[in-house]
């Protein structure tokens, strides 16, 4: 079974360098077949990405990654970019359930710090200008 995964992830690479391979040079020759040869290179790109995290997520970790990407697309693509470098290189034994998932978001998240914002307040002083709006009454 993992050689099957392994031949279909190495089979999904290989089409896909052709595919970058083949969009390069023909591109070149006519600018008017470069935008749509660009568009089917990216759509096969794609194809290639949902074939490979198919083999190498289990179910319920797909349907968590696809409700990041509901919430946040970049941090479901980084999360996605990672397990697809992971599966490449030969670190994933087996699918990736859940719990990893959770861990590598964890870890995707450690990555990413957002900036906070901070809201310093005035504290309450008044100033002499505005004791003369209360004399007015």
């Amino acid at each position: 079974m993992e050689d099957d995964d392994l031949a279909a992830i190495r089979k999904a690479r290989l089409e896909q360098l052709k595919a970058q391979g083949g969009g390069s040079g023909g591109g070149g020759s006519s600018s008017g077949a470069g935008g749509a040869g660009q568009e089917d290179r990216q759509q096969q790109e794609e194809e290639a990405r949902k074939s490979i995290l198919n083999q190498i997520l289990e179910p319920e970790a797909a349907d968590r990654l696809g409700r990041i990407r509901l919430v946040k697309e970049s941090r479901a693509q980084d999360v996605e970019n990672r397990l697809i470098t992971l599966a490449r290189s030969g670190q994933l034994r087996q699918k990736v359930t859940e719990e990893q998932l959770k861990e590598l978001l964890g870890a995707v998240a450690e990555g990413k710090e957002e900036g906070k914002i901070v809201v310093t307040r005035r504290k309450g002083t008044w100033d002499d200008e505005d004791d003369d709006l209360l004399d007015l009454e």
